[in-house]
């Protein structure tokens, strides 16, 4: 036994010079391919806070399809940046950018590595290159081999104020989990309340995107040609007039006061089978650099107009080893060495080497953009396990601290989020699915798990039900009625207003993204008309502008409905105070509400906000507080805001 033990031994090692040599020899012939950069090092941008600073090094020559070494996995690349003062201290994970310029010349080799900062502070900041290669370096522990003459390079630069105001986040700072139920601009302190569409999921699934392609009949790529007429002179574009599309329809979104865009950037074997970020749609090894970087042109601009990004990492049909049948979910158990049952899926649900080359190259590419989210994955169905390393390898490979969140099924919240909560997850908020008329009870119920967990999370409601209708088109849109569903389930985009939007709000919640339905025109899958829901954007508009410009410190304040009369946490009353100083009653359909004031002596003013028109405050009045207090609506059918705030 000994014998045969010492003999497998030494064919392990033998093994092991066997690779190391042929990864050595492979990486000398490559150099010889085209000839490896002189290790100069380029620094680019504005070179101001929070915006974009590009490191550039010329470093070794690759391809995007090289497979030994392949630029992707056998090399990692990271940049320490750090400022003047020792704090903060950043360790980016950077890429292989091809020839740098790959947007626009669709280069698929090159020598150029790329890493991205978005610097806190002003003022002298240093940078150290970290460069090893090895046999898949990139996505495991093993410390590699310094690949000279880059590893360990250094260097400084100087940063100045940001020069930017208005909606461009660069003038607010990073958007960053600060333990609340909100999310907070690290530069100007403000908090954060999104709106705007969740769909089409496919967003990225466009004809101006190089080497996209429609794995799908009915669901062909987007030219997004009626929002080219919304794209502006020296709006971004690349390979000459490609993306006015998209670009326009971002520049609309905007013009509509909304603040948040939705995406999946992987849903090979799900709806839409039309968007990977690989240079193959099954190899999930080698990247497309001239698509990514087309991706990020899009990113880049979001973030100048004040749109936030929600990154959905995965379909619902590609992100385990399950099969699924409509909404039923299949566990289908594997043996040992078995394949995978859904092949689209990274390491069939497991943080393995596909899905943290997956998330590295995401983050290291796009992680410098100031207001995003990561999220598991669309109606995620991971383990739990599975869930905890995901959003773990995300919290420790990106720099910085964005929202990590998780949506799922309705009915699977109850068993998918309670493990995760407080301390059971690197996670730190939640996207919420579910019947548009649930969306209060809903938001409060998970605003509230997460507080008794001692991690509040940031709650959003990002899709609405039913899951065929969805937020619906305007009325006499593309011959649109108004009005989804029949009979006792019949809505419109005024109950969407009432229970959806002003629903999350009033919980607590952080926000809401509309989603569009499967069965409705511009749906969820094939959307190209931001149009299509255009009242809907100005009642988002309106709501997000009130907290803005009224002061209202929604961030120190939480639920009451208990305080007129809602025990049910129903959609009858809404109420969302700061105890004793401020209360906000939201009566949907007008009438009369009774305030429970008992414990809030003094004087108060008492005025009206209209959420289908905006503007000032209306009717003031003064009453006096330690008692129930009955508050009037202007009108009896139309839903009406109460402010009530002491004197």
């Amino acid at each position: 036994m000994e014998r045969i033990l010492k003999f497998t031994k030494q064919r392990q090692v033998i093994a092991l010079i066997v690779v190391t040599l042929t990864f050595a020899t492979t990486l000398f012939s490559q150099s010889k391919a085209g000839k490896n950069g002189d290790g100069k090092v380029t620094i680019s941008g504005e070179l101001r806070q929070w915006h974009d600073v590009t490191l550039d090094l010329s470093g070794p020559f690759c391809n995007e399809m090289d497979k030994t070494p392949n630029p992707f996995t056998d090399y990692r690349f990271d940049i320490i940046f750090e400022h003047e003062s020792g704090t903060p201290n950043y360790t980016v994970p950077g890429y292989f950018a091809a020839d740098g310029n790959a947007a626009e010349s669709g280069a698929q080799s090159g020598k150029v590595w790329r890493a991205h900062l978005s610097p806190d502070r002003t003022g002298k900041w240093t940078y150290r290159i970290l460069f090893v290669s090895g046999p898949g370096v990139a996505v495991s522990d093993f410390p590699g081999k310094s690949l000279a003459p880059f590893n360990g390079l250094t260097g400084s630069f100087e940063v100045k104020p940001s020069d930017k105001t208005g909606r461009d986040f660069r003038g607010k700072g990073r958007l960053q989990y600060v333990g609340r139920h909100y999310l907070q601009f690290a530069g100007n302190g403000e908090y954060f309340l999104k709106a705007g569409p969740d769909s089409p999921e496919t967003l990225l699934g466009s004809v101006d995107f190089d080497n996209t392609i429609a794995g799908k009949e009915k669901v062909p790529l987007k030219t997004w040609d009626k929002h080219v007429k919304d794209w502006k002179n020296n709006d971004p574009v690349w390979h000459g007039n490609r993306g006015k599309g998209l670009i326009g329809a971002l520049n609309y979104l905007a013009a509509k006061g909304v603040n948040s865009i939705s995406f999946i950037p992987y849903n090979a074997g799900g709806d839409g089978d039309n968007v990977w970020p690989f240079v193959e749609r099954n190899d999930k090894f080698h990247y497309d650099c001239s698509k990514l970087d087309q991706w990020g042109i899009v990113f880049s601009y979001a973030q100048k107009l004040g749109l936030h990004l929600h990154f959905k990492l995965q379909e619902t049909e590609n992100d385990d080893n399950r099969k699924r049948s409509g909404a039923q979910i299949i566990d289908i158990p594997l043996k040992q060495g078995e394949v995978v049952a859904v092949p689209e899926a990274l390491d069939g649900g497991a943080t393995g080497p596909e899905r943290k080359l997956y998330l590295r190259e995401l983050i290291a590419r796009y992680g410098q953009n100031l207001a995003l989210n990561w999220n598991l994955g669309e109606e995620n169905t991971q383990t739990p396990e599975e869930q905890r390393a995901m959003a773990l390898y995300i919290h420790k490979t990106d720099p910085y601290p964005h929202n990590i969140v998780i949506h799922s099924y309705p009915n699977m919240q109850d068993r998918v989020y309670p493990p995760l909560l407080g301390n059971g997850s690197a996670l730190t908020g939640a996207s919420l699915q579910n019947m548009w008329n649930e969306t209060h009870a809903k938001t409060l119920q998970w605003v509230k798990a997460s507080d008794n967990a001692g991690k509040p999370w940031v709650v959003a409601n990002d899709e609405q039900g039913s899951a065929s209708l969805g937020v619906p088109p305007d009325p006499n849109y593309d011959g649109f009625s108004g009005t989804a569903g029949e009979g006792n389930e019949a809505y419109d985009l005024n109950d969407i207003r009432r229970c959806t939007l002003w629903g999350n709000l009033m919980a607590g919640g952080a926000g809401v993204e509309y989603y569009f339905g499967y069965k409705l025109t511009q749906n969820d899958i094939i959307a190209e008309d931001f149009r299509s829901r255009d009242k809907s954007w100005d009642y988002c508009r309106i709501a997000l502008d009130f907290f803005k410009e009224k002061n209202i410190p929604f961030w120190g304040m939480k639920n009451e409905d208990e305080l007129v009369g809602n025990y049910a946490y129903d959609n009858s009353l809404y109420c969302f105070a700061s105890r004793s100083e401020l209360y906000l009653v939201y009566l949907p359909h007008g009438g009369k509400a009774t305030l429970d004031m008992t414990l809030a002596a003094g004087e108060f003013s008492v005025s009206w906000f209209n959420p289908r028109e905006g503007g000032a405050l209306i009717s003031k009045e003064t009453i006096g507080g330690g008692m129930p207090v009955v508050l009037t609506a202007p009108s009896e059918k139309d839903d009406w805001l109460a402010v009530v705030k002491r004197r």
